[in-house]
């Protein structure tokens, strides 16, 4: 499979990806920003926002190219001593209106070294505020169906992955309940990665979308939405100082609003927690 095949791959995932969200709801806007990239290449920024159920959201696509490739991307296991790189994939970050419904993120990419080295990576996790066991429970059963199919011997590692990888060091907890992660994957054909990469989108969106379609009509009060606030603290924090896939945006030069589309639109950080709180969190850490 060519560079290009996985570029077009990437882009009809990423059509896909809007047009889901913006079916399940009518009323978020959206806004498109095409940019390029400083050598060669650029991408497309989708930011959803002021829905009805998405409060905000970024859909992105890109596929850059460069002469030297930035050290956030490189593995022990790449070893070639070239420099330039393409890249190419697709971003996914949902912030919801309504505490009830849980955050989620999917990642799919595709890297190559010159015209030797190539490998993919991704995952996707959800971070609830107020979790329900059945949703959870629903979100690992259909990320090991989908990756079983590639190789049943991966679900396990790359569920671990997920834990150890959306990991708080400074808080001693995780983002979220998980999912699954990726990275440097090339031992088996591409068209078989590029098949487990189609299947993660798909699998993402429609076990998302059930989740939102059984919470998203869940009443909340100012407590509950102070408490979610209080929680896409975490995702800051982690998004700013441990995710990979910022590091390697700011690191290559990208484009940093698209970058940092990501970040939810309100947020607010309190060492002052009163009982609703702490019980919010006594249930929330029983699961993270």
């Amino acid at each position: 499979m060519s560079y290009k095949n996985a570029e077009k791959i990437f882009k009809r995932l990423h059509s896909k990806a809007i047009r889901t969200f913006k079916g399940f709801d009518e009323i978020v806007k959206v806004s498109r920003t095409n940019w390029k990239y400083k050598e060669k290449g650029g991408g497309q920024s989708v930011e959803l926002s002021s829905g009805k159920i998405i409060e905000k959201g970024a859909v992105n696509f890109s596929s850059i190219s460069g002469k030297i490739i930035p050290g956030s991307a490189l593995s022990t296991k790449i070893l070639t001593k070239t420099k330039s790189f393409s890249a190419t994939g697709v971003s996914i970050v949902i912030h919801p209106e309504n505490p009830f419904v849980p955050c989620s993120h999917l990642n799919i990419r595709y890297f190559e070294l010159g015209n030797k080295s190539w490998w993919v990576g991704g995952g996707y996790d959800l971070t609830p505020y107020f979790p329900f066991a059945e949703d959870i429970k629903y979100w690992h059963k259909n990320a090991k169906i989908i990756t079983d199919g590639l190789d049943r011997k991966l679900y396990k590692n790359f569920k671990k992955d997920c834990d150890e990888y959306f990991y708080l060091k400074h808080r001693r907890e995780k983002r979220g309940v998980g999912g699954i992660f990726f990275d440097n994957l090339n031992e088996l054909p591409k068209e078989d990665y590029f098949t487990y990469l189609s299947n993660v989108m798909n699998t993402y969106l429609s076990s998302y979308c059930q989740i939102v379609k059984n919470r998203h009509n869940f009443k909340y009060g100012k407590k509950h939405k102070e408490f979610q606030l209080f929680r896409r603290g975490r995702y800051v924090e982690f998004n700013l100082l441990y995710d990979r896939g910022t590091v390697f945006g700011l690191q290559s030069g990208g484009r940093a609003e698209s970058i940092l589309m990501s970040l939810p639109p309100s947020v607010q950080w309190s060492s002052n927690k009163d009982k609703i709180f702490k019980k919010f969190e006594q249930e929330l850490k029983k699961y993270i």
